[in-house]
């Protein structure tokens, strides 16, 4: 049995090949160059998708079924991407266009509940009964797995974890919202810690700006972290507020859903117990249930950009 899946993201369209043990044997991959139309944002993902069947050496006749990991607000049983503004579209019939192109079984998710699904599956959050996984990107995505199935509200658009506030009339965050989650905790929200205490420091002494070559556009999420490896003190300083922000999410989430494990993932999630130590020393001080004897895990997530694909290609 196969399966495949695709991540349609902002930047790239990936279509894999999975087997039933959650293998993927082949990928492809195009530009998403967007904006364009619809019809040919379909092209493309057709295209990548029989490329990865070549390349798996099958025929669309193997593939079982086909499913489609979207950014966005995704409404699963009509198949229709209500709207995504990463990639510009409202009320995209999606699955009808693809099975057109295709002719075959088509499902589409939210690219975050999908990630969830494939950490469920087959990487992280494996044998737990009920599990979340983040992704600290440009934003923060979030995917709520309980008794195996994908939560996502009546509307299909729950999981929102991002936008939660955590600092009430806080930092305007990209959804219109003042102080969520994601303006303090994503990747971005680490970028703009790191240079605002750049721009307190005296140039000729900052590590974290030297390691930029001087360009403070430069500043990525390792930034701190790297120079808090060196023994900037004040890098540290970025760190340790940053950490904070982002365990005050992590427990409003373990103290409403109590999973068995929370995994993260995006690239801060490389930084491995460098980020994740101190995070489960805060979040072991505040989380609600910290008398019980089972407590979540909270581990980094094993399966990268892959957990999409692997996600969308198992979507019932």
């Amino acid at each position: 049995m196969y399966r495949l899946g695709i991540d349609l993201g902002g930047t790239n369209i990936v279509a894999g090949v999975v087997d039933e043990n959650y293998e993927i044997i082949a990928k492809a991959s195009c530009k998403t160059n967007v904006p364009r139309p619809e019809s040919e944002i379909c092209d493309s993902m057709a295209d990548v998708a029989l490329k990865a069947i070549e390349k798996a050496k099958l025929t669309i006749d193997d593939i079982e079924s086909i499913g489609i990991g979207v950014p966005g607000a995704v409404n699963p049983k009509t198949g229709v991407i209500e709207y995504s503004a990463n990639l510009f579209f409202h009320n995209w019939q999606v699955v009808k266009m693809m099975e057109e192109r295709l002719n075959t079984k088509i499902c589409v998710e939210n690219d975050a509940n999908a990630a969830a699904l494939g950490e469920y599956l087959a990487g992280s959050a494996k044998g737990a009964k009920n599990a979340i996984a983040i992704t600290l990107g440009t934003g923060i995505g979030g995917g709520i797995i309980i008794n195996g199935k994908i939560y996502s509200g009546s509307n299909y658009a729950g999981a929102e974890l991002g936008h939660m506030v955590i600092v009430k009339d806080g930092k305007e965050c990209a959804c219109g919202r003042k102080g969520c989650w994601e303006a303090y905790a994503s990747a971005t929200g680490l970028i703009n810690l790191t240079k605002q205490e750049i721009l307190k420091e005296n140039f000729d002494f900052s590590y974290m700006l030297k390691s930029c070559d001087g360009d403070i556009n430069k500043v990525t999420g390792k930034t701190a972290f790297d120079a808090v490896l060196a023994g900037d003190a004040n890098a540290k300083t970025v760190i340790d507020e940053y950490i904070g922000y982002l365990a005050c999410g992590l427990v409003n989430i373990i103290n409403i859903f109590q999973p068995d494990i929370l995994c993260i993932g995006g690239g801060i999630s490389n930084q491995g117990e460098n980020l994740l130590a101190p995070l489960r020393t805060i979040v072991e001080k505040e989380r609600y249930t910290k008398h019980n004897d089972k407590q979540t895990v909270i581990c980094k997530a094993s399966l990268g950009n892959d957990a999409g694909i692997i996600g969308a290609a198992f979507l019932e």
